[in-house]
């Protein structure tokens, strides 16, 4: 039996997907296939989060459905499958069924009944041991918490995901560990907020917050490499940035939405801090870490949002001049707050689509005057990537502050950690030659 699956959206829902393929490979025996026409299950990992997911999802399955194979079946699963649920199999004769993201655990069962609907948010899979058949890598994530607890009034997740709980720290350690034996060097942590862990648990636990479960896995031999995303502006506390800065194993970049830098836009959304507090946040992290790379989130056009208020989103970025940008204009998600509003305080189109091009414009300049200070600079590089040809010969991979680093006529065998010296900036990759052989 072969399985074919698409996977659209965030890292948690590469991971769920990764999730899944192991427990269809033990279980039931299927292997991948990058074929569809070969399928016998096809699998949409959706996501709900950007614009029009609807639209996407059905738009997908229409084509599947043409190239599919006589008896393979096709399943909705994730996000938009826990938002619209029955719905799917009222709109779409084509889906033979539907799991939601709470409950990817249950994938082995619903194959087997049709017209299945799984989408319970209030599933507990935070005790569930998933299989791991999936081959080993240098790099790997690894969920910490599921759910979220925030009601931020633009973002669906806590509707799809269900609420916040945390994952035993026993498990997450035993899987660190067990990945680390199979060759990997560096964790990506995952949760939609890292940095609450421990809020709670689905059982009797140890008292333990996310900088204890940092320190905990540094502990691990073998783990040269710590990761997460992605953590709450709120939760930013000094004991947790203390532990980023000195612990060697974290990678000195970190993820910090932002969505608006306006103080009545922030209100609106539900996000719970201030300007001052997530500047103050920024300004105590590059005190102790100044060449951190800092990734963001940035919602233009939420409504009511005025020119003044965009100006103050403009204005920290000017001030924090993020390594990398990621941002949207603002669109209505279903049960989440700000849908509730319904046209009311729109910004028009043409007003969003302006502003996020002089957004995206200016942070395009900022990145260039970044990276043009890195030449000369040493990084540390993870080697994933490599090619050697008479045509070509490069090794590339990710540095401690996140960026790209392209090796060019260097061919260094994927897993090691090279030290490199910048030495040429191309768009938003940088060029280094190794400073030891």
């Amino acid at each position: 039996m072969k399985l074919y699956i698409e996977t659209l959206g965030c890292a948690m829902n590469v991971r769920d997907s990764e999730h899944i393929i192991s427990e269809l490979q033990e279980k039931e025996g299927y292997t991948l296939t990058s074929d569809i026409s070969q399928a016998d299950l096809i699998l949409i990992n959706t996501c709900s989060v950007r614009e029009k997911p609807e639209q996407k999802l059905f738009s997908e399955v229409g084509q599947f459905a043409k190239r599919k194979k006589q008896g393979a079946k096709i399943g909705v699963c994730g996000c938009t499958a826990s938002a619209l649920g029955h719905e799917i199999i009222k709109r779409s004769p084509h889906v033979d069924f539907v799991l939601g993201a709470r409950n990817i655990s249950k994938i082995t069962s619903i194959i087997h009944t049709p017209k299945a609907v799984e989408v319970d948010i209030s599933h507990d899979d935070s005790m569930y041991v998933f299989s791991n058949s999936k081959p080993s890598s240098y790099r790997a994530l690894l969920n910490i918490s599921i759910g979220c607890d925030k009601k931020c009034a633009y973002c669906i997740v806590p509707f799809t995901r269900g609420k916040e709980i945390s994952i035993p720290f026993d498990l997450i350690n035993k899987e660190a560990r067990r990945l680390v034996a199979n060759g990997t060097k560096e964790i990506l942590l995952l949760g939609q907020n890292v940095n609450n862990y421990g809020i709670r648990f689905s059982v009797p636990h140890a008292n333990i917050n996310f900088t204890m479960l940092l320190q905990e896995l540094s502990k691990i031999d073998g783990l040269e490499r710590i990761r997460f995303t992605s953590p709450h502006p709120l939760h930013m506390n000094d004991e947790f940035l203390d532990e980023f800065a000195s612990n060697p194993k974290i990678c000195k970049s970190i993820h910090i939405p932002l969505q608006s830098g306006s103080d009545r836009i922030l209100k609106q959304m539900k996000r719970g801090y201030t300007q001052e507090w997530y500047l103050n946040r920024i300004s105590y992290l590059k005190n102790k870490v100044p060449n951190v790379g800092i990734s963001t989130d940035i919602i233009v056009g939420f409504p009511n949002e005025s020119d003044d208020d965009f100006e103050e989103t403009m204005k920290v970025l000017e001030s924090v001049r993020f390594d990398t940008l990621y941002s949207f204009i603002y669109s209505p998600r279903p049960n989440t707050l700000s849908y509730s509003w319904g046209d009311n305080g729109s910004v028009p189109s043409n007003v969003s689509k302006d502003r996020l091009a002089r957004l995206q414009n200016r942070h395009r300049e900022i990145l260039q005057e970044n990276s043009q200070r890195e030449l000369g600079k040493t990084h540390y590089v993870l080697i994933d990537s490599n090619k050697s040809s008479i045509k070509e010969t490069f090794s590339e991979g990710r540095s401690d502050t996140n960026r790209l680093v392209r090796i060019q006529d260097e061919f260094i065998d994927m897993g090691n950690i090279a030290e490199v010296m910048i030495t040429d900036v191309r768009g938003s990759t940088l060029y280094a030659k190794t400073r030891i052989k």
